[in-house]
């Protein structure tokens, strides 16, 4: 594998990071014991189940079809984003009670209870389907209801490229990450596409990686032969049964991931990713919310923060952990790569050099 930086002479504090390879000769970590529900997921979901949950959300259904997001802002309306932004539903009208017994079935249909002790709840549904709802008080404007939608189809690597999300260069970039088991971040707002293109790389995978996914809410929808994922598990009105994200990243490294994946880095996972990552386990991918791929580092520091880590502490573990940073952005006409880079070390703090 080539020098893991390209560095100009103003970057000459940078320091290469430790190469895939150079990290398999690491060890691997040791996992805690806890008590997990491990669910078996053996490639993406037949099309039925996205058929039936999209026939649950009731008064919604109508517009999911093509719509990646749906907003149900109490007595206000409906607004629906088919890949250009949010726009009003027009002529589409639910009272407020209507819209707290949509949102109370749609919570009941992923499982869990919405009420003035729980205002506030995250259900996944069938075919990766996502439903948050907000109660009043915490809502001061009617009950709010959030929908995500995965596309249709799941996009291979090759319908993302075909689709414009990214040009020839940053294709043959993305296709030998892959192949060289690089560990990957992926970046970006909300909506921006992170999902997406991660299922899309995961799909290149050997067919004979075995793939480890933790997600807070599962919604990676990875076409792949070995895949099995773990889910978080929130506590229960006295406080009890909670399952967290860092505890399941332990616990995947006791099931011999080729590949392990993060789907959202937001706070203490992080800490548990890293180490994983620059022990021996290569091929593994993450994502993280950042506004550009310069915000990426001060993200990280944040969320290192939060998990107990300083920042030069952070950024010599993700130097070493991290081969290729992918940043995605949204825009009026699509969803974009907006940048690649490499994490490098500027005296003690962590930056990201552009490639």
């Amino acid at each position: 594998m080539p020098s893991a930086f390209i560095a100009s002479p103003s970057w000459e504090t940078a320091r290469p990071a430790q190469t895939a390879s150079s990290r398999r000769s690491a060890g691997a970590s040791t996992a805690g014991e806890i008590d997990s529900t491990i669910t078996p997921a053996a490639g993406p979901p037949e099309p039925t189940e996205r058929d039936d949950a999209l026939d649950a959300l009731g008064e919604l259904a109508d517009h999911a079809e093509g719509a990646t997001d749906l907003f149900v802002n109490g007595a206000a309306g409906l607004w629906a984003d088919y890949g250009q932004g949010a726009e009003r539903v027009e002529g589409w009208t639910l009272g407020d009670e209507a819209v707290r017994a949509l949102a109370v079935r749609l919570i009941a249909h992923g499982g869990r209870h919405i009420d003035e002790a729980t205002p506030a709840v995250d259900v996944r549904l069938g075919g990766g389907v996502r439903v948050h709802a907000v109660l009043p008080p915490l809502s001061t404007r009617g009950t709010l209801i959030s929908v995500r939608i995965p596309r249709s189809g799941h996009g291979t690597l090759a319908d993302l490229h075909g689709a414009g999300m990214f040009d020839d260069r940053a294709h043959d970039v993305l296709i030998h990450a892959v192949e060289r088991r690089e560990n990957i971040l992926i970046s970006g707002a909300a909506g921006a596409g992170k999902t997406t293109l991660l299922a899309a790389l995961l799909g290149c995978a050997s067919p004979t990686d075995r793939i480890v996914v933790i997600e807070d809410l599962a919604e990676l929808q990875i076409t792949h032969p070995h895949v099995v994922s773990l889910e978080a598990r929130q506590p229960n009105l006295e406080g009890a049964g909670g399952v967290r994200l860092d505890s399941l990243v332990r616990e995947a490294l006791r099931m011999r991931p080729d590949r392990l994946v993060v789907g959202e880095c937001r706070g203490a996972e992080l800490r548990e990713l890293l180490s994983a990552l620059n022990t021996g386990h290569d091929g593994g991918a993450g994502t993280v919310h950042a506004n550009s791929l310069d915000d990426v580092s001060t993200r990280l520091e944040a969320l290192g923060a939060l998990a107990g880590l300083g920042a030069a502490a952070l950024a010599r573990q993700t130097v070493s952990a991290f081969d290729l940073v992918v940043h995605v952005e949204r825009h009026a006409s699509g969803r974009r790569i907006g940048g690649l880079g490499r994490f490098a070390l500027v005296g003690d703090r962590l930056s990201v050099v552009p490639l």
